[in-house]
């Protein structure tokens, strides 16, 4: 049986619940037996891989690659993923550097392909970190089976880390927010933005949400949330309008109380 998260409410207080017992529900989840099985065959493997093509013929070890990207769900598009990883990175006009999605581009520079260095797979402890990342992705898509929104707010908390670890600047961490589609749904929730927001100007777009960012949080970084308060008060945000928004528990109403409420 695979593993099911405990998961016995939704919305905020479901979060706040998840909160507590993460430690004890993400070992669950890592030493259910499926995963340690792919993760074995991975880092017996993985080593032996030199090209994109012989990635994408092992099906087992191409599972384990994706998800760690959260890209599973690509696991038939072979041609497309044997593409963006045999193309790399490192061009400029390389396909993972044109896709608005950067998880390819993630994906395609950890694993190296399609330039002159050794690629990734060849590299000291390169099984124990795609399978760090399978990990963390694999348990975020076993609580999203239950709720959506939960797992919405655990990919928040990995990609606000992983962006305050990029040496760039607040606007391209802002443009990095608008290219991924988890993030924009958090933002986009919280902020209290229509689905047509997504269709203006990207200039237009980063204006919004520096607005609404101070407005509501009182800074137009990106940056503030890296401080857990900020980062709890936007997960609180996100999962109480999302609930209303869905017909749960909370009306518009109760949502706006509590949010003034803190």
């Amino acid at each position: 049986m695979s593993f099911q998260p405990v998961l016995p409410m939704g919305g905020y207080v479901g979060w706040r619940f998840l909160e507590r017992t993460m430690e004890r529900q993400q070992t669950a989840h890592d030493q259910s037996p499926a995963l340690v099985r792919d993760l074995d065959y991975f880092a017996e493997k993985i080593g032996s891989i030199d090209s994109a093509e012989a990635l994408v013929a092992d099906r087992r070890l191409l599972k384990v690659a994706l998800g760690a990207f959260g890209l599973q769900d690509d696991i038939s598009n072979t041609f497309f993923i044997r593409k963006v990883l045999a193309e790399g990175a490192v061009a400029p006009d390389a396909l993972a550097n044109k896709l608005a999605d950067k998880s390819y581009l993630n994906m395609a520079e950890a694993f190296g392909f399609g330039g002159n260095a050794p690629p990734g797979t060849q590299t000291e402890g390169f099984a124990d970190k795609i399978a760090t990342a399978y990990r963390a992705r694999s348990f975020e898509v076993a609580v999203g089976e239950q709720d959506e929104s939960m797992r919405l707010a655990l990919n928040l908390e990995r990609e606000l880390a992983t962006l305050a670890a990029r040496d760039i600047g607040d606007e391209a961490q802002w443009f990095s927010v608008m290219g991924s589609e988890p993030l924009r749904q958090v933002f986009d929730t919280a902020f209290g933005l229509p689905d047509a927001f997504a269709a203006l100007d990207l200039d237009r777009q980063l204006e919004v949400y520096r607005h609404r960012a101070e407005a509501m949080f009182g800074d137009t970084t990106l940056a503030q949330f890296n401080d857990p308060e900020r980062r709890e008060a936007l997960v609180k945000t996100f999962l109480l309008r999302a609930e209303a928004a869905s017909g749960g528990s909370y009306s518009p109403a109760q949502t706006a109380l509590t949010l003034l409420g803190g």
